[in-house]
């Protein structure tokens, strides 16, 4: 039998923290790879991490998924499912995992050419589904999430060895400067940082509430914000923000009186699939990171 080694680029979860310069590409695919986005657009995003869309789908489609996203979250079956999470203080519902599995609503908009095409363009490949969640932070006093980067987690703890990874979050809700909205430090994904302290077992049962392994030091993010500052992004339902997996970003509190909800979609390579985790004792289960790596067609 034949073992292969996966060399570990991205140290992390040791006992002190740690910087490397990134190792792989932002863009993998050409210039002429076909797609949505436009070649400015791309060197946009390979320069920034980050690639904001005023309109990716129209009203009347936020409508549809609004309304699919409102369904679910009331829906006592789901709540009742281990895919969805609950804020810890008000016991509402936080975020749903794997809606592309639970709705085909969710489903056909990951298979829309203005999503997966854009994707496809970053990725230089056919791409799969990560992960995929609807995440509702309603009004007075929904918490945020700190300061991280999701390849942190993902190479730690679902074994993705390389960053080829990219995220979308489509706002359904009004992304005011106010109400909790993404913020990314841009330049941020050419170094990674990796975060000091072991990874506990079943960690992502806490940590889909709120972060602590894998939580950058006040120091680090200090440094980080420093040399690359800090952008808010804002927008109307139906804008997008398309990031790079190594981006450090979180988002605030919504302590206003506005809702701020939006779905999440992690695209990875069929060239990137995950092996056995970097630094965990077991691997998250298959709702956060997927073992199924079909494309996404």
């Amino acid at each position: 039998m034949t073992v292969t080694t996966v060399t570990d680029l991205y140290p992390t979860r040791g006992t002190a923290e740690v910087t490397v310069p990134r190792q792989d590409p932002v863009v993998w695919g050409s210039p002429d790879t076909p797609g949505p986005i436009t070649t400015a657009g791309l060197h946009a995003y390979e320069r920034d991490g980050f690639l904001a869309v005023d309109q990716l789908i129209g009203p009347d489609e936020v409508e549809v998924y609004r309304r699919e996203l409102d369904r679910l979250v009331s829906d006592p079956a789901i709540r009742a499912d281990e895919r969805a999470i609950v804020e810890p203080k008000s016991k509402e519902i936080r975020s749903v995992f794997e809606v592309h599995r639970i709705s085909e609503v969710f489903a056909n908009l990951v298979r829309d050419p203005r999503v997966v095409g854009r994707a496809r363009q970053i990725l230089g490949s056919d791409v799969y589904v990560h992960q995929s969640r609807i995440n509702v932070k309603p009004g007075f006093g929904a918490s945020g999430f700190y300061w991280h980067s999701d390849f942190e987690t993902w190479h730690a703890e679902d074994g993705l060895p390389n960053m080829r990874t990219v995220s979308v979050s489509i706002a359904l809700t009004e992304n005011h400067d106010t109400n909790g909205g993404l913020m990314i430090m841009p330049g941020s994904h050419r170094t990674f940082l990796g975060c000091a302290g072991e990874t506990p077992k079943d960690n992502y049962k806490k940590s889909l509430q709120m972060q602590d392994a894998g939580t950058p030091s006040d120091e680090a993010l200090t440094a980080l914000a420093s040399e690359h500052g800090i952008r808010l992004f804002t927008g109307k339902a139906g804008s997008a923000t398309w990031f790079d997996c190594n981006c450090m970003h979180g988002s605030g509190d919504n302590i206003t009186p506005f809702p701020r909800s939006n779905v999440f979609i992690v695209f990875n390579s069929v060239e990137n699939t995950a092996v056995e985790p970097f630094a965990a004792p077991v691997r998250r289960p298959d709702f956060i990171g997927a073992q199924d790596f079909t494309p996404v067609r």
